[in-house]
């Protein structure tokens, strides 16, 4: 463990990964959506943001879900747990692939966050879908107060370790200015949140889909073991770059 592979997923996870190996799988696939990785969108300068994201035809949506989601689970101990980040296009076809492989849904999740995008002819879109599943729901593990202990009180009198369990999580979106980037990322909050709820130290956490490599970077902070697939070879080395260097945050050169 502690590798990670410039393949396509779903052959590098039939290839390098044994039956029952993965403790926790925490993977935000492809949008399906022709997203248009370009360098200047936000305004992002070009020298900062890599482009060559690789996107999956919407017609194809549901035979790759399947596809990837039949090696997750051959992969994942009967223990583990499984979360997918997904946009509201395609949910649809994540949640008839789940139901097809046997995977049981435990939470719908709701991530809400800041977009900055202003709509004029529809409702903005300010929230991402997390799917919270399992294979075996006798077996999966658990860490109710990871976080908070029992008797821990939020800064409101209530519960702490109740409003942190509540299905929607408004957690702000990171902002690397003046570093290099790829065009999405999840914050590494978010992550910590899912491997402290979810997983133990030494655990192995598995992303098929690397992008920024953010999944692999703070499962190590956090002292995990981390694997990971990446098809795009920028993405690969800049990945590869952050976890050899031990940085975070890569500086852009002028």
């Amino acid at each position: 463990m502690n590798i990670i592979f410039n393949e396509d997923c779903i052959a590098g996870m039939a290839r390098h990964l044994p039956d029952a190996s993965v403790d926790l799988v925490i993977t935000d696939p492809p949008f399906g959506i022709e997203f248009q990785a370009k360098r200047g969108n936000y305004n992002r300068k070009g020298n900062r943001v890599l482009e060559g994201y690789n996107e999956v035809k919407g017609g194809d949506y549901l035979q790759f879900t399947r596809a990837w989601l039949a090696e997750v689970k051959r992969v994942l101990k009967p223990g583990g747990s499984l979360y997918i980040f997904s946009g509201w296009n395609y949910l649809k076809d994540l949640l008839i692939a789940l139901d097809e492989q046997e995977f049981t849904l435990i939470n719908h999740l709701v991530w809400k966050y800041q977009f900055g995008l202003v709509t004029t002819r529809k409702y903005v879109t300010s929230h991402y879908h997390i799917l919270f599943a399992c294979v075996d729901d006798k077996k999966r593990r658990f860490f109710p107060y990871a976080r908070f202990d029992k008797d821990a009180q939020h800064s409101d009198g209530g519960s702490a370790h109740y409003k942190d369990k509540e299905d929607v999580w408004n957690i702000p979106r990171e902002y690397w200015t003046g570093d290099v980037k790829t065009p999405t990322k999840l914050p590494a909050e978010i992550i910590r949140k899912i491997l402290a709820y979810s997983s133990q130290p030494g655990d192995v956490v598995l992303d098929p889909f690397l992008g920024s490599g953010q999944v692999a970077v703070v499962s190590r902070l956090e002292g995990r073991q981390y694997v990971g697939f990446e098809i795009v070879p920028e993405y690969f080395e800049f990945v590869k770059k952050r976890l050899d260097s031990g940085v975070y945050r890569v500086k852009a050169e002028e």
